[in-house]
């Protein structure tokens, strides 16, 4: 069963002279810094803020003598129930929570998953996300990716992680094992949308939108890499897609990694191991931001779960065997 709510917001801010020159949204975005730039921005379009109690664009440039006026609504709509899920929370504080997201997990619900997903989970545990956009989560990880994810847990934060999303200021680390020796580290820089011909997944095109990864060589075994990977976009898979398109799959993923690879001469153990690896070799690792409200430099980190431990002591000991 859904859920639905209003918030209804009335606040009155003066107008400083620092904000003088600058266009309403800007300034809106800076006095009400509790709210995303864009909600603010439909407010003004839609008169439920004004300057000086009239309606205006927002474009128009201030004096730095006015006052703004907030009289809005918020409709928020959350779909779906709350339902008791484990989960591995790292952090969590009035503002935000901090978790390790397992495989297997979805994020958001969707059709063939209505259920059993993180954001049902989240509304267990913590009731007052149904009060916020999508329960708080401000980004995702693949179903079966593990590691660090930030969520919201009050307006204000929401506002706050929104917009560092958007400028790209949160740091986002990952681990990854890839089929091939790697060199070297690198830059991909290949622009990411739907698959011409496969619309459930993602293929570099040239009109796509930009997507970066940066990535580092961790460890090499005889066939595989152990990679760190840095998005300085989030693209939709994006590193499974650039590690792909640079000839270096992940271990594991069905969709972008092609055919099970089986070096020559492994071990039995790996051989399995192998066989039995059932997800894409990918890890949130790492995960910093400002904290949206005491601006305070939240860092967390997360070590390689089960799978991929256990798949990196496979490579360590065939990398032996062979000497």
């Amino acid at each position: 069963m859904g859920q639905e709510s209003t918030e209804k917001i009335q606040q009155v801010v003066a107008v400083g002279l620092e904000q003088a020159g600058m266009r309403v949204d800007q300034a809106a975005a800076s006095l009400f810094a509790g709210y995303s730039r864009s909600r603010l921005q439909e407010w003004i379009k839609s008169g439920e803020l004004k300057v000086n109690g009239k309606k205006v664009k927002a474009k128009e440039r201030l004096l730095g003598t006015e006052t703004l006026e907030l009289d809005a609504v918020m409709a928020i709509k959350v779909e779906d129930a709350a339902e008791p899920i484990e989960l591995d929370v790292v952090y969590a504080d009035e503002h935000l929570v901090v978790i390790n997201k397992p495989a297997g997990l979805v994020v958001h619900p969707a059709a063939g998953h209505q259920q059993g997903t993180l954001l049902n989970g989240l509304l267990h545990l913590y009731p007052q996300l149904a009060n916020l956009p999508r329960a708080g989560i401000v980004h995702r990880l693949d179903k079966d990716t593990t590691g660090l994810m930030v969520i919201a847990a009050s307006l204000p934060a929401h506002a706050g992680l929104v917009d560092q999303f958007q400028e790209r200021s949160v740091h986002r680390e990952y681990a990854a094992i890839v089929y091939g020796v790697m060199t070297g580290g690198g830059c991909v820089n290949a622009p990411l949308d739907r698959h011409p011909q496969d619309r459930k997944r993602q293929a570099v095109v040239g009109t796509g939108k930009e997507a970066i990864t940066h990535y580092r060589v961790l460890d090499r075994y005889r066939a595989h890499t152990l990679v760190q990977a840095q998005l300085e976009t989030g693209r939709t898979h994006q590193i499974r897609v650039h590690m792909q398109h640079i000839r270096y799959p992940l271990v594991g993923d069905t969709v972008y990694g092609g055919r099970l690879r089986l070096p020559a001469g492994a071990t039995e153990a790996l051989r399995e191991g192998l066989q039995n690896f059932r997800r894409q070799a990918l890890h949130a690792r790492k995960l910093s931001f400002v904290h949206p409200v005491t601006q305070e430099l939240m860092i967390f980190e997360a070590e390689l779960p089960e799978d991929m431990a256990a798949m990196v002591q496979l490579l360590e000991e065939d990398r032996q065997h062979e000497l």
